[in-house]
């Protein structure tokens, strides 16, 4: 078993996600940057779904009960196993009594703790990630225990990846949503010519925007969203969708983010700078 000896800020199980369900009103959750998620499962020759542990912000202090393989990716954290510094994408083994531990947030605002096999624990609906209610608790909490496969013999293709960091990309790829020709000139040059600050309103349910444009005063009946819709309401925000964004809503659907683009704005913080560029 891991024991949790400090959880963090908010450090979450989360896998690939929960999928077929939006209809049902069930968000699909999973890995807020799978860009990076899918990096860790592959060093770790795991199944692409496997579960890891999504640290926002603050990390947590881990300890290991018996043998496995780990590797961390995403934001870059001060990490270490017993104090001794650790990198990202780099498997490292841990033993029986090791602690992980992470400390200052450097960049980016998402980290992985992946592990051999995934975290084994309970699946609702296909899925193992945390989505309260569906899921019991919203986060891991001091002295949970979260189960593990041990590992004693892992002998990797590859025991690190260098991969080019998405923490420091600004620009962001769009696609155009289902009611992206009610907007007019003026409402294109304000998207597309101009910076915007992600606002304290961000979490795993959706990300606003501090800056405004000009608003959309349309009536539409309440339609499907899915992870990454940008939604514009009539007094200017721009609202995108997150992982554990609602599954339907009333505010015209303008742009559409990539999977990489989600990834890529799910390292950002409140203050940080983006723009849009329409693929």
């Amino acid at each position: 078993m891991l024991k949790v000896l400090k959880p963090g800020f908010f450090s979450t199980i989360q896998d690939n996600g929960r999928y077929g369900l939006l209809d049902k009103g069930v968000p699909v959750s999973g890995y807020m940057d799978a860009f990076s998620a899918s990096k860790l499962n592959k060093l770790l020759e795991n199944e692409k779904d496997s579960a890891m542990i999504e640290v926002t912000m603050t990390g947590p202090q881990l300890k290991f009960t018996k043998p496995t393989t780990i590797c961390v990716g995403g934001a870059l954290f001060s990490g270490a196993i017993n104090e001794t510094p650790i990198l990202n994408y780099k498997l490292y083994t841990v033993n029986s009594g090791d602690i992980v531990s992470f400390g200052k947030l450097d960049k980016g605002f998402r980290a992985y703790i992946a592990i051999k096999g995934g975290f084994q624990t309970k699946k609702i609906l296909n899925s193992r990630s945390f989505f309260q209610p569906i899921t019991q608790f919203s986060s891991i909490k001091k002295d949970d225990e979260i189960g593990y496969e041990t590992v004693s013999d892992f002998k990797p293709k590859i025991s690190e990846l260098k991969i080019d960091s998405h923490l420091n990309i600004k620009n962001i790829q769009v696609f155009r949503g289902p009611e992206f020709d009610l907007l007019n000139d003026k409402q294109l040059e304000e998207i597309f010519a101009k910076e915007f600050s992600v606002s304290k309103e961000n979490n795993r349910m959706a990300y606003q925007l501090k800056e405004t444009i000009t608003g959309l005063k349309f009536s539409m009946l309440t339609s499907a969203t899915q992870p990454g819709t940008i939604q514009l309401t009539p007094a200017g925000k721009l609202i995108v969708l997150m992982k554990d964004g609602q599954t339907t809503g009333g505010y015209p659907r303008i742009l559409q983010l990539s999977e990489k683009a989600i990834s890529i704005l799910a390292q950002k913080k409140y203050g940080d700078e983006i723009s849009f560029k329409l693929e």
